[in-house]
């Protein structure tokens, strides 16, 4: 007789910067992680708000002993984590033994485990209940730049891109322009390469 396979979603794909996530939050003690943790949880559903506030976020990169861009990282992770398990409905165990799958150590996929358990339900009857207009892209429009370089004894020119982004949420639009030096730029690819294996391995 044949046997009927349980399906199983994927949760996460193991990108570079998701390991490198996981790397951070094994580095951190699990007590103040999950006060982390739970903060992070209680304010999944409230859109265009940080969890922490600039001050706490000093703070916290002393108690937790980590620079500003990897507290970024490891806060950003956290809201993906636990926006994925409430996307999907994830049972504890499986969102337990996928984060493993992605480099987490046992005791902070346990810590995801637990709260996930206890506070889920909840959360996700909260982002049920969200009402709001989402911010769309609707267009983008881009031109290269050759600037002077700064420095007096230098005629060099320095390339830069100038980005403008049409965005709509409910009836309102606005045009949001930056500018990006080719480091810049290349660091935003990378962020973008990362987003588009998120959305693949839902797809």
């Amino acid at each position: 007789r044949g046997q009927i396979k349980m399906s199983s979603v994927t949760l996460f794909q193991a990108s570079p910067s998701l390991k490198k996530a996981a790397g951070l939050i094994n580095s951190v003690d699990g007590e103040k992680f999950t006060k982390v943790l739970a903060r992070v949880l209680q304010r999944l559903h409230i859109k265009d708000e940080p969890v922490f506030s600039d001050e706490e976020c000093a703070k916290l990169q002393i108690a937790l002993e980590l620079e500003s861009q990897e507290l970024e990282l490891v806060l950003e992770t956290t809201s993906f984590i636990l926006q994925q398990a409430a996307y999907h409905l994830a049972k504890p165990p499986l969102l337990h033994k996928q984060l493993q799958e992605i480099g987490l150590a046992e005791d902070k996929a346990s810590l995801f485990g637990q709260v996930w358990g206890t506070q889920g339900k909840v959360v996700v009857e909260k982002l049920r209940s969200r009402q709001f207009y989402p911010t769309q892209l609707q267009d983008v429009k881009w031109r290269l730049n050759l600037q002077m370089a700064q420095s007096s004894c230098s005629r060099l020119k320095q390339p830069n891109a100038l980005f403008e982004f049409k965005v709509t949420s409910g009836e309102e639009e606005e045009k949001i322009r930056i500018d990006f030096t080719h480091s810049e730029l290349f660091n935003f690819y990378e962020k973008l390469e990362a987003i588009q294996e998120q959305l693949d391995s839902l797809s």
